[in-house]
C-alpha cells in the first residue's frame, strides 16, 4: 500500500501533537507510542487509565426483522436468547470450520445488532455479511470513531461525565448522551482491565477524547503497549495467534461456542464449520494454542520453532515479547495436543540456540473486569 492510500483517524492530528510515533496498521496511520514510551505507557493503563483510539476497527449495525435468526446461521453464539443491552464474544468461520475473523456482538434492540470486527477484516467483513444475510440490512458506520478507556481508574474518569455508565457491567453497553452528542459506551476492552469503548461520531472524536485527557489518571496508549496488555492478558490477536488455517477450538476459543448451539444444545450447530467445531469440542483438536513461560530474560518473538525435548518440532510461536507488569518475557503459541498439557517443558530455537520455555495458563496477568 503506497503512503497516499493509507487512511487516518479523526484522532490523527492529536496524536501528532502528542508527539505520537506513526506507522503504518491495517490500512491506517496509527500511533504505536508515545514520548513516554511503550513501557510507561503499559504500566500506567494498568495503574490508572490509558485513552486509545481503536477508530479503525469496524464498526457495523445489523438489522432487519429477522436479524437475530440470520445472524445466528454465521455466528456461533446465543443471539436469540441475548438480552438487549448485552454483548458477547464471538467468530465469523469459513465451511472449514476456521476463523475468519473474531468480533463483539452487542444487541441494540429486537431485531438490531451492532457488531465490531477487525480493521485488516472489516471490508471483507461487510461483504461476507452483506452477501450471507437474505433480509436485514448491514450499515457499515465509517462516521464513527471509536476510543476505549481502560483501566483502574477508568470507570471514575467516565462515570464523572456519564454517571449512568457506572451502572455497567462486563460485556453490556447502553446508549449515552453527553452535552447533546450520542454516544454507545460499552463496559469492554483488550487489555483485562476494566474499561470501556465508545463510539462517538467522527465530528465530536477530539472533542471527547480532550474530556478524558483533562482528567489527571488519563493518557495515551499507542499500539505497542496495546499489544503488550492484550498478551498479559491471554488475548488472540486476529493474523497473528488465529487466521483462516485454525479453527476456533485449536484457538482455545471454545467459549465462543455458546451452549446451545453445541451438540447437546437446543440449537445445536447450523453455523459454518460447525460438523468439525462441535467434534473437536468432544474429541479434543490435534493442536492448541498455549501460553509460554520463559525462564530467562531473552524474549521468544512470533515464527520462533518450538521443539519437544527430542528435538521435534512441535508447534510455533504466534505472539511473544516483554510483559512489563512481570518484568519477564512471555509468549503465546500452537503446539500438539500432547505437549499442551500445562507445565510442559519445550525449547524455542532462537537464532540458532534452544531456549527452554514451560506451557503455561493464561492470563499471565490476573484479568479485572468488572462483573458486579
Amino acid at each position: 500500500m503506497s503512503d497516499s492510500a493509507i487512511a487516518t483517524t479523526p484522532l490523527h492530528a492529536m496524536h501528532l501533537a502528542a508527539g505520537g510515533k506513526m506507522v503504518p496498521f491495517a490500512g491506517y496511520s496509527m500511533p504505536v507510542q508515545y514520548p513516554a514510551g511503550i513501557k510507561t505507557e503499559h504500566l500506567h493503563c494498568r495503574a490508572a487509565a490509558g485513552l486509545f483510539d481503536v477508530s479503525h476497527m469496524g464498526q457495523v449495525v445489523v438489522s432487519g426483522p429477522n436479524a437475530a435468526a440470520e445472524l445466528e446461521v454465521l455466528l456461533p453464539s446465543d443471539l436469540i436468547d441475548m438480552p438487549i443491552g448485552a454483548q458477547s464474544y464471538s467468530v465469523l468461520l469459513t465451511d472449514d470450520g476456521t476463523l475468519r475473523d473474531d468480533l463483539i456482538v452487542c444487541r441494540w434492540g429486537a431485531e438490531q445488532f451492532f457488531l465490531v470486527v477487525n480493521a485488516g477484516c472489516k471490508h471483507d467483513d461487510i461483504a461476507y455479511l452483506r452477501a450471507n444475510l437474505p433480509t436485514s440490512t448491514v450499515d457499515y458506520r465509517d462516521q464513527q470513531a471509536l476510543l476505549a478507556l481502560q483501566g483502574p481508574a477508568a470507570a471514575a474518569v467516565l462515570t464523572a461525565l456519564l454517571p449512568a455508565v457506572g451502572e455497567l457491567t462486563f460485556m453490556h453497553g447502553c446508549a449515552a448522551s453527553l452535552e447533546g452528542v450520542e454516544l454507545f459506551v460499552t463496559r469492554s476492552g483488550y487489555t483485562g482491565e476494566d474499561g470501556f469503548e465508545i463510539s462517538v461520531p467522527a465530528a465530536h472524536a477530539v472533542w471527547l477524547a480532550e474530556q478524558l485527557l483533562a482528567a489527571e489518571a488519563v493518557e495515551w496508549v499507542g499500539l505497542g503497549a496495546r499489544d503488550s496488555l492484550r498478551l498479559e492478558a491471554g488475548l488472540c490477536l486476529y493474523g497473528h495467534d488465529m487466521d483462516d488455517t485454525k479453527s476456533p477450538i485449536e484457538a482455545s476459543l471454545n467459549f465462543a461456542i455458546n451452549k446451545v448451539r453445541r451438540s447437546d444444545g437446543a440449537r445445536a450447530g447450523g453455523f459454518p464449520g460447525a460438523t468439525r467445531i462441535l467434534a473437536e469440542l468432544q474429541s479434543g483438536a490435534a493442536n492448541k494454542r498455549v501460553g509460554l513461560a520463559l525462564s530467562g530474560r531473552a524474549p521468544v518473538r512470533e515464527g520462533a520453532e518450538l521443539v519437544n525435548g527430542d528435538g521435534q518440532t512441535v508447534g510455533v510461536v504466534t505472539s511473544g515479547g516483554f510483559a512489563p507488569s512481570l518484568d519477564k518475557p512471555i509468549a503465546m503459541g500452537y503446539v500438539t495436543a500432547a505437549n499442551a498439557v500445562l507445565g510442559s517443558e519445550l525449547f524455542a530455537r532462537v537464532r540458532g540456540k534452544l531456549l527452554p520455555v514451560t506451557v503455561a495458563k493464561t492470563p499471565f496477568v490476573a484479568q479485572r473486569y468488572y462483573r458486579g
